[in-house]
């Protein structure tokens, strides 16, 4: 950040300490979600209590990085606060797009230590594992599974897959036992309709597929970079490990997944679940809501299980969600800063879950009622303690394509091998960071 805008970030953080800029238009900028919906809903609070009124943009997930990102790139002043994505964060902080918000959060007491560790770093660090702080964790997400346990329950299936696998027909505790699974499942008539096993991210135009095969990747062993050795990638993103990983995830596509879904993201396996198509769902815990309160799968008739453990016991999960960040080029900075004090109160924070969004702070989540709170909260817990990230790099939107290419042709054209799809992400993302002078 510029030395002038650091000047600005500080010199705002005591003027919003002592007081708040009254009467004032901000606008907002998310995506077009049932969060964002939450969100609304929540802010009528703020509103209230500040004089301030509030403007949504939203804007669909497919479009919502490139439409955010050219807004940010190009220095335009539509949004004075950004809920923006957790792979944002490098470029936005080295660009000077956000409002370094460390002197602001120490003049209202807020700190970073009452939230979940992981929503820190994913969200608000750069660099990471440092003290420097772009944003506060605003929603927590994280890819997990939803899967028909009214289906499981039943006495007729439950014997035939016991005599089949030798096991009970219950949440899969790893990704092997939850292929046998969806291959049980797969084509199998429940109720007069031909039902499919296991739906999974697919999408290639945005992020969806990176999205879904990391989170199986993962917990095979891939890994990306040299931990020892930054952006050394060789014998790590295409070992052994993380091409048995990629060979799984296509192999999963390939037996069973519902017709049709060579570009699927998040809304389709929305669609695919509520209209009763498939037994598991991979999708954001996002989705968990809707699914719960749904009058086709609502209730008892769906349970949500925490991304199984891979082939040698690792277990992680593609975390999601964002933290909300004053834009640089805002005019009303002082009143965007003064949503974000409003915003972190614990108070408003347990609304916040109450509402349908999911909050990062510990005292909502360490909450003793918390996990009993909703069937799907002590998934989330859970899911939030083993996650793991995409390159949150500025070089973000170059090497997210690159794998969205390279694993699109893999697992739903059925273009060379694993091995090859990964080498090639290798020279990919080495020539983006040599380019960078990584090297």
């Amino acid at each position: 950040m510029n030395a002038r805008l650091l000047v600005t970030a500080a010199s705002l953080a005591m003027t919003a300490a002592a007081g708040t800029a009254y009467g004032e238009d901000l606008t907002l900028c998310w995506a077009a979600w049932d969060p964002a919906n939450a969100l609304v809903e929540l802010s009528k609070d703020y509103e209230a209590q500040s004089g301030n009124t509030m403007h949504f943009e939203f804007v669909p997930w497919t479009s919502f990085a490139d439409r955010f990102l050219n807004e940010l790139n190009s220095g335009g002043k539509l949004c004075d606060l950004m809920i923006g994505d957790s792979q944002w964060i490098g470029g936005a902080a080295e660009n000077g797009q956000y409002v370094k918000l460390n002197d602001f959060f120490d003049a209202n007491g807020i700190s970073m230590d009452a939230f979940i560790p992981a929503t820190v770093v994913g969200y608000s660090e750069w660099p990471k594992n440092t003290p420097n702080y772009w944003s506060l964790p605003a929603f927590g997400d994280v890819v997990g599974w939803t899967y028909r346990k009214d289906w499981f329950a039943r006495p007729e299936l439950q014997a035939e897959f016991k005599e089949k696998y030798g096991r009970d027909l219950a949440v899969p505790k790893t990704f092997a036992e939850l292929k046998d699974i969806a291959e049980f499942f797969q084509n199998r008539e429940i109720d007069g309709k031909k039902v499919y096993g296991a739906y999974i991210y697919t999408e290639r135009g945005s992020e969806g597929i990176t999205m879904g095969a990391m989170d199986v990747l993962y917990s095979f062993g891939f890994k990306y970079d040299n931990p020892d050795k930054p952006y050394d990638m060789e014998g790590f993103v295409n070992s052994d490990k993380a091409v048995a990983g990629l060979e799984f995830y296509k192999s999963l596509y390939d037996c069973c997944s519902p017709p049709g879904m060579s570009n699927a993201y998040m809304g389709e396996g929305v669609d695919a679940f509520k209209s009763g198509q498939v037994a598991m769902q991979m999708n954001f815990a996002f989705t968990w809501p809707g699914f719960n309160t749904d009058p086709n799968v609502g209730g008892d008739k769906t349970g949500y299980f925490v991304n199984p453990a891979g082939p040698d016991g690792e277990q992680f999960a593609q975390l999601g969600g964002q933290g909300i960040s004053v834009v640089a080029t805002s005019e009303k900075q002082e009143a965007a800063l003064s949503y974000i004090k409003w915003f972190a109160q614990p108070e408003v924070q347990a609304k916040w879950w109450k509402l349908g969004g999911y909050s990062a702070l510990k005292a909502v989540v360490e909450d003793p009622g918390f996990a009993t709170s909703q069937p799907y909260a002590q998934t989330f817990l859970d899911s939030m303690a083993i996650v793991k990230d995409f390159w949150a790099e500025p070089s973000y939107a170059t090497l997210m394509q690159s794998s969205q290419k390279w694993l699109h042709d893999y697992v739903v054209a059925g273009n060379g091998t694993a091995k090859e799809a990964l080498d090639g992400l290798v020279a990919d993302w080495h020539a983006t960071f040599e380019e960078e002078g990584k090297y």
